[in-house]
């Protein structure tokens, strides 16, 4: 009998409800935290705010003094539920009923472990004073982009939040450690002082309106100072004429063409499109005019549909455009390490009336442009980890190599004015300049969003027709074709559009109980941290090298806030060595790597578990891809091929060597897109957040087979829950780990036959071999004719095959070729047959009146009409097809995991939507269902 009351997240959570939040959150960018400052692997608000409720408040089954009935327990659970889902809604975040709801569960929940009742109907003070005297401190010592700390602020806990990184620092001190400082301050610039005399002004709305102030202010002085460089352009007649504000300016990059008998300057693009939005398409024409030596090669803009053809440059290498020579890769490299690469303007974008121009190149333009003299530069130099920087490999080894010096011109003007605000802003206070310190803190995100808008590995979308920033995805790739931001447009990379999105995230900030963030290594907790609710979002193992990357915003931030933070800016760039990323690069080796992860993330876990508060649970979220594997013979003989990964193994290993046992496990939707960059890739959509309590000292042991035999028992029970819950087919290995391991850790020791204790690894591959099993055992749900399509579609896909096979695999299977072929799968002609493609099924298409229906048809068919007409067209289909829906939703299961393994990326993505869909198919269902009723009505 456990010596605590059970939390919420151990038994029971509204999942739908908050992946659906945090799946919406994804497009809100008003007043969301992740435009003060770009983090990588941001958790969602929605996750955070609802696992930390339900970390703190007691489920209802530990208080059968109060709820002595399942049924009342179960009433009151879902008490509860509504409470996070209501929680859990972006519109909500500053709906002070519905926090003050949640908090006056948490107090209660907090009183109670004190041995105090408190009542249901507090006023919202006498639960600010429960909280600060009943609610224990909440930590995260990995608090990276700061979602968890600002949740628990949000929900009046006292927070703590600590990183080694020094930009993940600031971000949490900008988040919640300065908005409770000037809570409810005025604003101090002379215009808004006189204009709103008598406002009042909450949490940090006086300080945003100082952020905008003097981010107007540098704006219009930076114009002053280097407007210049920065000219307008003539339109054409057919465009009005007049002048206009440039958006963008598009670059290449080009090398000397090694054909001796050309020589020209070859241009590397990608592509030749500009635009390719429907109904404004356009390109550019090149053209090279042979009577120069060497030939030179400039463009010129053409409307239109047709393809242009391939770019000059891609990972292979390059073609040079006058000659046609092909250039290796290796060859650019070069050129570009003997500092023999240089740049072309190519296009402009200009915004008129009717969208987006585009101008050919001018030669005052691109004169204009490289005239820029930088009086400073970042001369730091980038990491040598190709695989997330691959500018080094051309030769831009220093911070400064990724800027033009245009760019470099405008983000020193920005840092050096930053500075005289500060200066201006302290000069109205005697001696105190925190408050001057704060207005230069976020007018530095601003730089730091201008930075990441304003380098030249900037793209341009040309369906989107918009820049792509630095970071579209955590990594720092060479850009041939590159885009410059004009800082004084309008439009996207602007420095008011980074401005405006600080002082919003000012203004949404709870600005509530003050916090404390600290410098500090997660291994380096002291013993005066106790006792802490701990929540927190590790390291995923090599997926994203923090420090590396973080050093591109480093440089402008040590240059702007040096000497405000001489503590947090004292190293040149980001601190490294003690860094939790497995990194081959600093560490020497794959397993090097391996070990100093699992070693340090151990340490860290054994510090989190001497501090976590012991009546409650700890909580972690974690997301690693399995995506490498260790290929191994099959348990039991039955073909089945285990793999385990790395990342995960890692984790793991250091969670249970610190006695910590997972109780509890929760997919989330939690993974943020990553932009323009990221579109269409299949990427993982869910954290796993596992949930921890020590393990019992007198855990038993136990043998590999009975383990096995608990893993056949729980796991498919588990998984099918998992499906029910619509957990997207891309996560589902990842998501079966948490109640596998769940099984595994209430443990001590899990024995192998030669008595040695069994790996994690092991663990791991036992636990998706397992999850293979419980998929094939699926396909006794399906009808013979889709049991024969997924044999078949696992050995040939859509392509051709033998009708011989086809016909000796559809008697293994209980059915007939021509069976198939009067399904409508199937064609057979000439000696061969291949499954009918989702795009050649007809349109005019009635389940009723389909006399061989399969489930294989039903889910090619959801597929097909939820890519061309939406939720609408595939809920159109669902509600023609009664109990086929389910099993085609497993379907999609099956196949996603073939395709993946068999590394059919479109196919597999297809799969993968459908699943993650399926909730708002069938609530169009519903609607659709609701509307016929109605209808029905009105004509009866």
């Amino acid at each position: 009998m456990p010596e605590y009351r059970k939390k919420l997240i151990e038994v029971a959570l509204p999942l739908e409800a908050i992946n659906k939040e945090s799946a919406r959150e994804k497009s809100i960018r008003h007043g969301h935290p992740s435009t003060l400052h770009l983090w990588w692997a941001r958790r969602p608000l929605a996750a955070c705010r609802a696992v930390l409720f339900a970390q703190m408040v007691d489920d209802p089954s530990s208080l059968p003094e109060e709820f002595p009935t399942e049924e009342a327990q179960e009433a009151e659970r879902q008490r509860l539920f509504r409470i996070i889902e209501e929680l859990v809604k972006w519109d909500n975040t500053t709906n002070e009923a519905v926090l003050h709801a949640a908090r006056v569960e948490i107090a209660r929940s907090a009183a109670r472990n004190r041995g105090v009742s408190l009542p249901r109907n507090m006023a919202p003070s006498e639960v600010a004073v429960a909280l600060k005297q009943y609610a224990p401190p909440t930590l995260d010592p990995f608090a990276g982009g700061g979602s968890i700390p600002l949740e628990a602020q949000r929900l009046g806990l006292e927070v703590h939040a600590s990183d080694l990184n020094p930009v993940a620092v600031l971000i949490n001190k900008a988040l919640i450690e300065i908005p409770p400082k000037f809570a409810g301050c005025p604003p101090v610039n002379p215009e808004s002082f006189q204009r709103y005399l008598q406002k009042e002004w909450k949490g940090g709305e006086g300080l945003a309106e100082d952020v905008r102030y003097y981010g107007k202010w540098i704006r219009d002085e930076a114009w002053r100072r280097i407007g210049h460089l920065y000219p307008k352009v003539q339109l054409p007649k057919e465009y009005g004429g007049s002048e206009a504000t440039v958006i963008a300016w598009l670059w290449a990059r080009t090398v000397k063409c090694p054909n001796p008998v050309c020589g020209a300057e070859m241009p590397l693009m990608r592509s030749l499109w500009l635009s390719k939005k429907r109904g404004k398409e356009a390109l550019l024409q090149p053209h090279v005019d042979r009577a120069s030596s060497p030939p030179l090669i400039h463009f010129s803009v053409e409307p239109g549909k047709h393809n242009p053809g391939d770019g000059t440059a891609s990972r292979r290498g390059a073609t040079c455009i006058a000659c046609g020579t092909a250039v290796p890769l290796n060859y650019v490299r070069a050129e570009g390490k003997a500092g023999r690469m240089s740049a072309q303007l190519i296009a402009i974008v200009v915004e008129g009336k009717g969208g987006r121009v585009y101008l050919p190149p001018l030669a005052q333009q691109e004169q204009i442009a490289k005239s820029a003299m930088p009086t400073w530069e970042p001369t730091a130099e980038l990491s040598n980890n190709a695989r997330h920087m691959s500018p080094p490999l051309y030769g831009m080894r220093t911070f400064a190599d990724l800027f033009t010096s245009r760019q470099l011109v405008a983000l020193t003007t920005i840092s050096d004015l930053i500075w005289e605000v500060r200066s201006s802003v302290a000069s109205a206070f005697e001696g105190d300049v925190s408050y001057a310190d704060a207005v230069a803190t976020y007018l530095a995100f601003a730089a730091d969003k201008a930075a990441n808008y304003w380098s030249s590995m900037c793209a341009w979308h040309q369906s989107a027709e918009k820049m792509v920033s630095t970071f579209g995805l955590p990594i720092i790739g060479m850009v041939w074709d590159y885009t410059e931001a004009n800082p004084f447009s309008g439009s996207s990379g602007n420095w008011l559009l980074g401005v405006e999105q600080a002082a919003k995230s000012l203004e949404a900030a709870p600005a509530g109980r003050k916090a404390q963030v600290l410098q500090r290594d997660a291994m380096s907790l002291t013993d005066d941290c106790k006792h802490f609710v701990v929540s927190t979002d590790p390291p995923y193992y090599d997926n994203v090298p923090y420090a590396d990357l973080s050093d591109f915003f480093y440089v402008w931030l040590r240059r702007s806030l040096g000497n405000i933070y001489p503590n947090l800016f004292g190293t040149v760039l980001v601190p490294k060595s003690q860094e939790l990323v497995a990194d081959t690069v600093r560490q020497g080796s794959r397993e090097s790597a391996q070990q100093f992860f699992e070693q340090g993330l151990g340490k860290a876990f054994a510090r989190i578990r001497e501090v976590q508060e012991p009546n409650t649970p700890l909580t972690i979220y974690y997301a690693f891809k399995q995506a490498e594997s260790d290929e191994g013979t099959a348990e039991f003989g039955n073909g089945f091929t285990s793999s385990a990964s790395t990342g995960w193994e890692t984790m793991l290993e250091g969670l249970l060597r610190s006695e910590l046992a997972i109780l509890g496990t929760w997919p989330m939707r939690t993974e943020q897109g990553g932009g323009l960059r990221e579109a269409g890739r299949n990427s993982l959509a869910s954290s796993i957040v596992l949930v921890c309590r020590p393990r019992p000292a007198d855990a038993p042991l136990t043998t590999r087979r009975d383990f096995l035999n608990a893993l056949k028992r729980e796991l498919p029970r588990a998984l099918r829950d998992l499906q029910h819950g619509n957990i997207a087919p891309v996560d589902l290995a990842q998501a079966a780990i948490g109640p596998g391991m769940a099984v595994f850790s209430r443990y001590s020791k899990v024995l192998e036959s030669d008595g040695t204790p069994m790996r994690v690894r092991t663990a791991l591959q036992l636990i998706n071999q397992t999850l293979d099993e419980v998929l094939a055992e699926q396909e006794g749900e399906y009808d013979a004719d889709t049991r024969w399509a997924v044999a078949w579609f696992e050995q040939y896909g859509m392509e051709e095959g033998p009708y011989g096979v086809a016909e000796t695999l559809s008697k293994a299977k209980n059915t007939a070729v021509s069976a198939l072929v009067e399904a409508g799968i199937l064609e057979a002609r000439g000696g061969k047959v291949w499954l009918i493609r989702r795009g050649e099924l007809s349109s005019d298409w009635k389940a009723a009146a389909v006399k061989r229906l399969t489930t294989w048809e039903v889910t090619q068919r959801l597929i097909r009409a939820l890519q061309e007409q939406g939720e609408v067209g595939a809920a159109a289909i669902l509600n023609q097809v009664g109990t086929y829906s389910e099993v085609a939703r497993d379907l999609a299961y099956r196949l996603y995991i073939i395709c993946e393994r068999k590394k059919w990326a479109d196919e597999a993505l297809a799969y993968n939507s459908l699943v993650v869909e399926w909730s708002d198919i069938s609530g169009a269902v519903e609607q659709l269902r609701q509307t016929t009723a109605e209808q029905a009505r009105l004509f009866s």
